[in-house]
């Protein structure tokens, strides 16, 4: 099985850029509608433009705020330090500072997250991979 998350957008080439610059990961389609983004040959993302159709009705309801609601992109990234850099200088808002998880004890998943908000207002959380904080859990 390999997850291929799709979020509907307002400006599909801007939103790539940004996704682009934050994950540094590369788009494999590109266009105003529709675009796929990869890291390496792994689809990680798709961005659909609100209400376009391709062959199909529209997917989601662009008035419904916020975006995603109850629903977070997750990142696992071995370049979490240079992501998170790369995150402020897109200035994303910033919904959660860098911090550990578990916050206070030794346990999974011994990892730093820190969680931004996307220019649609999507929720994006960035974790480093499992085992990788300062505590000695270890998957």
């Amino acid at each position: 099985m390999r997850p291929q998350p799709l979020i509907c957008v307002r400006d599909v080439e801007a939103s790539s850029r940004w996704y682009q610059r934050l994950l540094n990961c590369r788009s494999a389609h590109g266009g105003a509608e529709y675009d796929r983004l990869v890291s390496g040959d792994t689809l990680i993302l798709q961005l659909h433009g609100w209400k376009v159709e391709h062959h199909h009705p529209p997917i989601g309801d662009p008035d419904v705020t916020p975006p995603g609601n109850g629903m977070l992109l997750w990142f696992e990234l071995d370049d979490f330090d240079a992501a998170s850099a790369r995150a402020a200088e897109l200035e994303a808002e910033i919904v959660l500072p860098r911090h550990r998880k578990p916050p206070d004890s030794d346990g999974a998943p011994n990892h730093w997250e820190i969680w931004v908000r996307d220019p649609d207002g999507y929720l994006v959380v960035l974790a480093s991979p499992d085992g990788t904080a300062d505590g000695t859990w270890r998957p």
